[in-house]
């Protein structure tokens, strides 16, 4: 655990509802992630990022906080969440855990309270309720929209019966947006960061970091709005609160960490949030949408890098999350891009193409400079579940779009560990069935069924994270681009590292004299195939 950690860490995300049940009762939980700490170890990462373990309704996966100072009893205890940082420790894995502050849930203590003490009380002062337009207040008090769909706005029902005012969701109606502009808001998320940090947490991933300052106002946003200056989203005022909460992090020892998820319209914005005082680092969602493309993967690389320079900041690479679509599903698909607008979910993939591609991409990906972010099951070579039951779906976005748009539990379903069955080794024999099914072709892409297979996925992962800790990790955070040919992305990295991936339909040549440290995929002839990566010593 060295100094700057956070600059070039391999950081896994663990959604914690899917990861490991080791209770039995079908859900992930804190147990299920301690008994496989040794598996995390030996894969060969720096650090885990969990997604929101605190005590949660569920209306939205766990984002709906109802108490942030303490953990789900689906998940376990607060005692739990402590000894598995201290075990996480003492496997040399830092932990990161989310925080939700640009909304609450609707059973937190203070929203409860604010639609008990009525129109106009302080208690809904941390909250954004405003009176309805029209005559009878009854439509919106603005055109905004839920990212969820549908509008942001919910009115409510007061004690007595009447119609009150409206409250601002960008999420979910379970999701009540905080009002950031008020003390007690800010005054409790510096206490709730110290009580989590008092405990060991080496850092927080800021959820919806871009959203949590308001325009003044609230002003509608418009037929034709501006994309890079809407009124609910990268507010100057964001930046203060970040520099707050940066000075208390300082006070820690061991290099504690922010990263923000950070989406935004220019790599300018997002450098704003990344100033020496404000945010570590941020989620590169540009790479992540990137379609399978040699000279769209250049431009972004170089663009993130060109970005970040003026701030210092160090680049994150990530291929998949909670969010998205599994990357080998999408790089299975005639359209390779992704778009959170339109996902097509249900577009026809081709499994065997998009594995070697997401073999590739995985090798591009660990060898570029910065950190690099799993998402758990990308080291199996997961694919989608795009035949889940509709019934099962539990997703807002799903019921918000009127079916719409599936959701996002195609890329949650529970992790494959071993055997077969009805739960692959989730959860123990004999245990209640898993929240989400898993796909019976899973059977072959258990981390057991990998662990003896030279050419898995898993143990690719194993031996790029390996040789990435070696041979990259001690070099500077810098590139020199090299022209290999059409559809391909090619560069050096110093102490004669080089990174080639062939994009294109044709095989390409191996450069004379380089030696072969790893490949993605066979090499026939001393030749690079379609769809493959090499790491060369020259």
């Amino acid at each position: 655990m060295t100094t700057h950690w956070w600059r070039h860490a391999a950081i896994y995300q663990i959604y914690v509802r899917s990861f490991a049940d080791g209770d039995g009762d079908g859900t992930g939980d804190l147990a299920g992630v301690r008994s496989r700490l040794a598996y995390l170890r030996e894969l060969g990462v720096d650090a885990l990022w969990f997604t929101p373990w605190y005590t949660s309704p569920m209306a939205d996966g766990g984002y709906d906080v109802a108490d942030y100072r303490d953990i789900d009893p689906r998940f376990g205890t607060l005692a739990d969440a402590e000894r598995l940082i201290t075990e996480a420790h003492g496997h040399g894995l830092r932990v990161l855990i989310d925080l939700v502050p640009n909304h609450c849930s609707d059973q937190h203590a203070w929203f409860r309270a604010a639609l008990a003490a009525g129109p106009g009380s302080p208690e809904r002062e941390r909250f954004w309720f405003a009176p309805g337009r029209g005559a009878d207040g009854g439509l919106p008090p603005n055109d905004w929209t839920s990212y969820f769909g549908g509008s942001a706005w919910t009115r409510v029902t007061e004690a007595d019966g009447s119609a009150g005012p409206w409250y601002l969701h960008m999420f979910a109606p379970e999701q009540p947006d905080l009002n950031w502009e008020h003390p007690e808001v800010r005054a409790e998320f510096e206490d709730v960061l110290r009580f989590w940090l008092d405990r060991g947490v080496d850092g927080f991933r800021i959820d919806v970091a871009h959203g949590l300052a308001k325009k003044p106002g609230l002003p509608d946003v418009g037929a034709d709005p501006d994309v890079t200056d809407l009124p609910y989203q990268d507010c100057d005022a964001v930046h203060g609160i970040y520099r707050s909460w940066r000075k208390i992090l300082d006070t820690y020892d061991g290099e504690r960490t922010f990263v923000g998820e950070v989406w935004l319209p220019t790599p300018e914005q997002s450098a704003r949030y990344l100033r020496p005082d404000e945010l570590h680092s941020a989620f590169n969602f540009e790479f992540l949408c990137c379609a399978w493309d040699a000279d769209a993967l250049r431009r972004v690389v170089e663009e993130t890098l060109a970005g970040l320079a003026p701030v210092g900041a160090p680049a994150t690479w990530v291929l998949s999350n909670h969010d998205t679509i599994r990357h080998v599903t999408r790089y299975g698909r005639e359209d390779t891009s992704f778009d959170m607008g339109d996902k097509r979910l249900l577009d026809p993939s081709d499994p065997v193409l998009g594995r070697r591609r997401a073999r590739a991409a995985a090798l591009l990906t660990l060898s570029l400079p910065g950190g690099v972010y799993v998402y758990q099951g990308d080291e199996l070579g997961l694919p989608e579940v795009q035949d889940l039951p509709d019934e099962l779906l539990q997703d807002p976005t799903y019921v918000r779009s009127g079916g719409a748009d599936r959701g996002r539990d195609g890329c949650r379903v529970p992790l494959p560990w071993s055997g077969f069955g009805t739960s692959l080794g989730f959860s123990p024999d004999g245990a209640a069935p898993s929240w989400l099914p898993q796909p019976v072709s899973w059977s072959g892409l258990t981390a057991q069924a990998q662990q003896d297979d030279p050419e898995s996925v898993l143990n690719l992962y194993r031996t790029a994270l390996a040789l990435r800790r070696a041979r990259l990790v001690p070099l500077p955070e810098t590139l020199t681009w090299v022209d290999a040919g059409p559809g391909t992305v090619c560069f050096d990295r110093q102490d004669g590292f080089r990174c080639l991936l062939n994009a294109s339909s044709a095989a390409v040549g191996l450069p004379d004299g380089a030696r072969v440290l790893l490949a993605s995929g066979p090499l026939p002839g001393g030749t690079v195939p379609p769809d493959t990566t090499v790491w060369l010593s020259l």
